[in-house]
């Protein structure tokens, strides 16, 4: 149910062909399904005309799907530990990839990109310099030119609090290990599944900001001397 409710300023007045009963105001509500939502009015001769407001959802939808060139990118650096095979994604020099990897091993330092900010991003290994991609048979491969739309995915974090990774060429597809952390074709994996489950950790004696200043107290009660500069002020002259 759509309902309009007016706000007049000054004296109302109804025009030809129109619902609108005041020329003179700045905005109207109108009451859909219980929200109401301004829209700014138009004023001419003879006529006012609704204008209505930009579609922002639809906007970040629209953008999330192509790559964003203009803003800067936000580059991370991480592991991703594989929830089955309990170790963390690795990126070989001869570009295989795989969940083998011990906590703070070089091949399993990766570098994470942003695609854009609807949480699409490219993953590099920072020992080989190999994107994480997917070909059309769903296997995960090692390219030196992470370009493509086959190795950008999307960070989904689920309920349980892991991060589920799925290819944005390949939609349905994700990033899986079994328990040995030999890939799984991602034709064959689905959101719930363990395989596609992930946690990012950080490398071993990686620290992400500068490390704190200690903090100081202050010594309370105050000792005499300190009290005493506190309260004293200078005394007026004669």
């Amino acid at each position: 149910m759509v309902g309009v409710s007016y706000f007049m300023p000054c004296h109302p007045t109804r025009l030809k062909g129109t619902n609108l009963l005041n020329i003179c105001s700045e905005y109207i509500f109108i009451n859909v399904e219980g929200k109401l939502n301004p829209f700014r009015l138009k004023r001419g001769i003879g006529e006012v005309t609704v204008q209505s407001p930009p579609n922002f959802t639809q906007h970040v939808r629209e953008q999330s799907l192509v790559t964003d060139q203009l803003s800067r990118r936000l580059v991370r650096t991480y592991q991703l530990y594989s929830r089955t095979s309990g170790k963390h994604v690795q990126i070989l020099d001869n570009k295989k990839i795989n969940a083998m990897a011990e906590d703070g091993d070089a091949h399993a330092k990766l570098i994470v990109e942003t695609d854009t900010f609807g949480s699409r991003v490219r993953i590099k290994g920072a020992e080989t310099g190999f994107y994480i991609c997917m070909n059309k048979k769903g296997k995960l491969i090692g390219k030196s030119n992470g370009k493509g739309k086959d190795c950008v995915f999307t960070e989904i974090v689920l309920e349980n609090n892991y991060t589920a990774l799925q290819n944005a060429k390949y939609e349905g597809w994700y990033m899986a290990f079994t328990r040995k952390g030999r890939p799984r074709k991602g034709s064959k994996t689905r959101q719930h599944q363990r395989e596609v489950h992930f946690m990012k950790r950080l490398p071993k004696g990686h620290q992400t900001t500068e490390p704190h200043r200690r903090f100081e107290f202050l010594n309370y009660p105050f000792n005499r001397r300190s009290k005493r500069t506190r309260n004293s002020s200078p005394k007026p002259t004669p």
